[in-house]
C-alpha cells in the first residue's frame, strides 16, 4: 500500500489550517486572516496537464507516480464517495444532507492531472442559488426561508475525464434536395413538396480535443448537463493547495467506462459532421465506419458549490458551477399553493364563462 495523500496547510502565524481563496491565487487563514501566496504555474508545471496514453490506464499498468491513495467515506444514502479529513469522525453528506459517521476507507485511484480552481466564493455561490430559487413557482415557504438564510454551502471538486483522439471516418449516405411541383387541376390544383435523393460517399477526418465525461454517478444526468460547461483551456496543473479547505469526490466511473462514453459522444459528433459534409436539404447516413487513433486521456477536477435541503423527509440538492455561476437543482412543490392556484383558475374560468354567455 502506498502513502496516503493528505491535504493540510498550517498557517505560519497561528497554526490553524489555511484555505484556498476562490478567485485569488493565495491561501487564507480563516482564524487570523494571514495569507500565503501561490506562485503562478511555470511552463514546466503546465506540461503536467499533458495527455496520457490511454492503453496503460485501460490495461492497469500505470506507473506508481500516476496513482494515489486517499481516505474517503461512502454515503449509504446517495453513494457519494468523498474525501474527508482523517481527524473528522462525524459529518453530513454534502450531496444529500444525510448524517454519516466516517468509517474511513482507502481509495486507490488515478491521480488528477489538471484542476479548475474555485473562481466564485461561497457568497457568490449563495447569491446564484438564491436567484435561481426566486424563479421557482409554487415553491414551499420553507424553501424560501432556506434561501434567505445563511446556510453554508459545501465546496466540492467533482471528478471528470477528458479524451483526445484523431478520427478517420468513411461513410455512405444520401443527399436530399427539396423540390416543389404542381399537381391536380382546377380547384384541386395544389403545390406539393418532395425530396429527391442521390447517393454520396466521403471521408471525414477530425481531431477530438478534450471530450468531457463525468466521473461521478452521484448527481442526476440533467444536473450534470446544466453545470458542466467549463473552459478547459485554462486548466491548472493539479496542486493540492487548490483543495485546501475543500473536498473532492472520488470517481465512480473508471477510465474504461468513461472511454466508452467518450466514444459514443465522438460517434454522435461525427454523425453531425457527416451530415454537414453531405449537405443539401436533408441527409441520410447509410453506413459509417469511424476509426480512432492516438487516443489519450487525463483525469481532472472541477469545482461546484452544493447545498442539500430536506423537506418532508426528502432530500433536495442544488448545485452551482463555481466558475460560471450556472445553477441546477431539484425542487419541492407546495401542494397548498398548487391547490390554491387551481381554485383561482377555476373561479376565473367560471367568471369568464358567465359573462361570455350573457
Amino acid at each position: 500500500m502506498g502513502k496516503i495523500e493528505t491535504h493540510r496547510f498550517p498557517c505560519g502565524t497561528c497554526g490553524s489550517d489555511l484555505r484556498f481563496a476562490p478567485g485569488e491565487r493565495l491561501l487564507r487563514c480563516d482564524h487570523c486572516g494571514a495569507t500565503e501566496p501561490m506562485p503562478a504555474a511555470s511552463p514546466w508545471d503546465r506540461s503536467a496537464v499533458a495527455e496520457l496514453d490511454l492503453r496503460s490506464a485501460v490495461e492497469d499498468t500505470l506507473p506508481e507516480a500516476q496513482m494515489e491513495e486517499t481516505r474517503v467515506v461512502q454515503c449509504s444514502s446517495c453513494g457519494a464517495q468523498v474525501e474527508f479529513d482523517p481527524n473528522e469522525h462525524a459529518a453530513e453528506c454534502p450531496f444529500c444532507a444525510t448524517p454519516i459517521v466516517t468509517d474511513t476507507g482507502i481509495n486507490r485511484h488515478i491521480k488528477p492531472r489538471g484542476i479548475l480552481p474555485f473562481d466564485i466564493d461561497q457568497a457568490g455561490g449563495r447569491d446564484a442559488m438564491r436567484k435561481w430559487m426566486r424563479g421557482l413557482w409554487f415553491a414551499p415557504n420553507a424553501l424560501k426561508k432556506y434561501a434567505r438564510s445563511d446556510q453554508k454551502l459545501q465546496g466540492i471538486y467533482l471528478p471528470y475525464w477528458t479524451f483526445d483522439a484523431q478520427s478517420q471516418t468513411e461513410y455512405r449516405g444520401q443527399r436530399g434536395t427539396r423540390h416543389s411541383r404542381t399537381v391536380g387541376s382546377g380547384k384541386n390544383r395544389r403545390t406539393v413538396s418532395e425530396i429527391r435523393w442521390r447517393r454520396k460517399s466521403g471521408r471525414i477526418s477530425h481531431f477530438f480535443n478534450d471530450v468531457l465525461v463525468t466521473g461521478s454517478r452521484t448527481l442526476p444526468e440533467d444536473q450534470v448537463r446544466k453545470v458542466s460547461h467549463f473552459d478547459l483551456a485554462v486548466l491548472e496543473p493539479y496542486r493540492p493547495q487548490f483543495l485546501a479547505g475543500f473536498r473532492a469526490e472520488a470517481y465512480s466511473i473508471d477510465v474504461m467506462e468513461a472511454k466508452n462514453l467518450a466514444h459514443a459522444m465522438m460517434e454522435e459528433e461525427t454523425r453531425q459532421l457527416i451530415k454537414r459534409d453531405i449537405g443539401g436539404d436533408a441527409q441520410r447516413i447509410d453506413d459509417m465506419r469511424m476509426a480512432l487513433s492516438d487516443m489519450t486521456y487525463k483525469h481532472i477536477l472541477v469545482p461546484v458549490w452544493i447545498a442539500a435541503y430536506r423537506f418532508r423527509g426528502k432530500s433536495y440538492r442544488f448545485v452551482v458551477n463555481a466558475r460560471t455561476g450556472a445553477v441546477a437543482g431539484e425542487r419541492p412543490w407546495s401542494p397548498v399553493k398548487i391547490a390554491f392556484a387551481v381554485i383561482l383558475g377555476l373561479i376565473a374560468a367560471a367568471v369568464i364563462a358567465y359573462f361570455t354567455q350573457r
